[in-house]
């Protein structure tokens, strides 16, 4: 089975892969992937330097992320040309590693943080989201990032609610409580659709 792990910022998606690791299911980390696209040497880096020239690459072969941000943040086609280069890249590496494990017959969890809004559901089979109400969510973000509450909210609203997530899922993870009652509503889902 492939299921595709979601939720909004901060709800706790990445505690919950954690979790799915200790049943030592594989996971295709959407994030990460996004990272190992443009190390230095790769052909995505290569394209990104075409599109924006030589300035796009650090003395050390890395990608110049701060001259990048300024391109995309001043001129919104830029960000279209940066996006039209590295999401087929991460799209095909996220497909590749699936299908590698789809062939060994394991079971593989893709952790893509924007599904709904990369509308991605057609790359799994079960989509599981991980939920908490809106005051948590606020309240977790302000926190963990010491954003101010207008700061959290604008952060939020850039995504799809988390209730519009949760009616275009097959499970549901409510992380408003303990990871206890996380690990145990997780462990109750792997078992329904017979991956553990």
């Amino acid at each position: 089975m492939i299921i595709g792990l979601t939720g909004s910022i901060a709800t706790g998606k990445s505690a919950v892969a954690d979790m799915l690791r200790s049943y030592n299911l594989p996971i295709v980390d959407a994030d990460v992937i996004a990272r190992q696209v443009v190390e230095p040497g790769s052909d995505t880096l290569a394209k990104i330097a075409e599109a924006f020239g030589p300035a796009t690459i650090l003395a050390d072969g890395t990608m110049n992320r701060p001259y990048i941000g300024e391109q995309i943040f001043h001129e919104p086609d830029k960000r279209v040309v940066l996006n039209g280069i590295i999401h087929p890249a991460i799209r095909a590496e996220m497909i590749r590693q699936r299908d590698e494990y789809v062939a060994q017959g394991k079971h593989v969890v893709m952790d893509i943080p924007l599904l709904f809004e990369s509308k991605l559901q057609h790359f799994v089979e079960k989509i599981l989201v991980v939920a908490v109400d809106e005051d948590t969510q606020l309240r977790r973000l302000m926190a963990r990032n010491g954003f101010s509450e207008q700061e959290a909210k604008a952060r939020i609203a850039s995504q799809i609610p988390v209730a519009e997530k949760v009616a275009g899922a097959d499970g549901v993870l409510q992380n408003n409580g303990t990871l206890d009652e996380t690990r145990a509503q997780l462990h109750e889902i792997l078992m329904k659709w017979g991956v553990i």
